[in-house]
């Protein structure tokens, strides 16, 4: 496959990393291109990955293969509504903001009620800005298998890129990914605070805590068997681990992570009709 020429609409962190991360897998800066309202941030974009840039949307994704929507959720619809006459029917889409359905960007960015442009949505998570990203990407009927290669390519620079049939899973990616590592952040807030309590230094009690985390994730990342499985495998019959599993069971653990993902995932649902009006 041909290196798409590769257009982004908004040049803040997110689509930074994205740039980054397609730099880094040996993309030509020639095929990158990004448009920024702020001066400042456009010099620094092109300064660090030597790409080139434009203070007009129009004129970035002119000639672009693939166009990354990299704007805040709340201005999506004035910045499809103004390119909505400057986008090819050939042109691939790809959203990353949250919660804008790809009926409300076929809406905005369609010229008539029989165009349909060809739409891949896409929820990333913030690990992203370290090329450690997961994301879940949803396809429209009007995506070629081509497209699909390009945006798979594309989120991949960054991370692990998973497909998903329907577009609703975007609301559970939302709720398992996309707000994810704030979960883990709360986690790990919580075992400093408990292990200072014990009587450990804050700092000492944080390194723990995080490099805990660190490993633990490798683990299971790289082993052969599930978490349930690996958790067992650390669990000895009345030891240590087992008293603090059965305090966490005790008191609903399983039940409030559903609870919580399931609060989440709904909220996702009423942004993306609240959004897309």
């Amino acid at each position: 496959m041909s290196t798409p020429r590769i257009a982004f609409i908004g040049a803040g962190n997110m689509a930074a990393s994205l740039i980054g991360g397609l730099r880094a897998q040996g993309v030509d800066a020639s095929a990158i291109r990004a448009s920024d309202r702020g001066a400042e941030q456009r010099s620094k974009i092109s300064a660090e990955y030597g790409i080139e840039t434009f203070a007009s949307n129009a004129e970035a994704i002119a000639d672009a293969d693939v166009i990354v929507f990299s704007v805040k959720p709340q201005v999506m619809k004035e910045v499809c509504l103004d390119l909505a006459h400057h986008i090819g029917e050939q042109q691939l889409l790809v959203s990353i903001a949250a919660g804008i359905s790809c009926a409300s960007l076929q809406n905005w960015l369609s010229q008539s009620p029989d165009a349909a442009p060809a739409i891949v949505r896409c929820m990333p998570n913030t690990p992203a800005l370290l090329r450690q990203g997961v994301s879940g990407l949803y396809a429209n009927a009007n995506v070629s298998p081509n497209q699909r290669q390009q945006a798979e390519q594309l989120l991949s620079a960054v991370g692990l890129a998973l497909w998903l049939d329907k577009e609703a899973l975007i609301d559970a990616v939302t709720a398992v990914s996309g707000s994810g590592p704030a979960y883990f952040f709360l986690l790990i807030e919580a075992m400093t605070a408990a292990g200072e309590k014990l009587g450990l230094p804050r700092e000492t009690a944080a390194q723990l805590t995080l490099h805990t985390a660190l490993g633990a994730a490798r683990m299971a990342v790289a082993s052969d068997v599930d978490a349930s499985e690996l958790r067992r495998r650390v669990t000895s019959p009345a030891g240590t681990t087992e008293a603090a599993i059965k305090s966490f069971q005790a008191d609903g653990f399983e039940a409030l992570v559903e609870k919580a993902l399931n609060a989440a995932a709904h909220r996702s649902a009423e942004l993306a009709e609240q959004l897309g009006q």
